[in-house]
């Protein structure tokens, strides 16, 4: 189970801001695994995470959650 979730849809903020999958693609502003790693809702390095913090002008709680499962509740609460 994953504890960190997405709170927006990076992508079509990333496009708010100018960087459309063409963009990013020919500019190589983030690899092609990298991509398919966010659609499919997967983690990220937080060296991703600073790029698209700069691209969005948003910071990381910005983006991301964290949703502890309910043996990391019990463990840690």
């Amino acid at each position: 189970m994953q504890l960190i979730k997405y709170k927006i849809d990076v992508f079509a903020e990333l496009k708010k801001h100018g960087y459309n999958q063409t963009r990013i693609q020919r500019e190589r502003l983030l690899p092609a695994q990298t991509a398919q790693n966010i659609k499919a809702g997967k983690s990220i390095t937080l060296e991703t995470l600073n790029k698209i913090c700069i691209m969005c002008k948003m910071q990381p709680g910005d983006i991301v959650e964290v949703i502890p499962t309910d043996e990391e509740k019990i463990k840690y609460y």
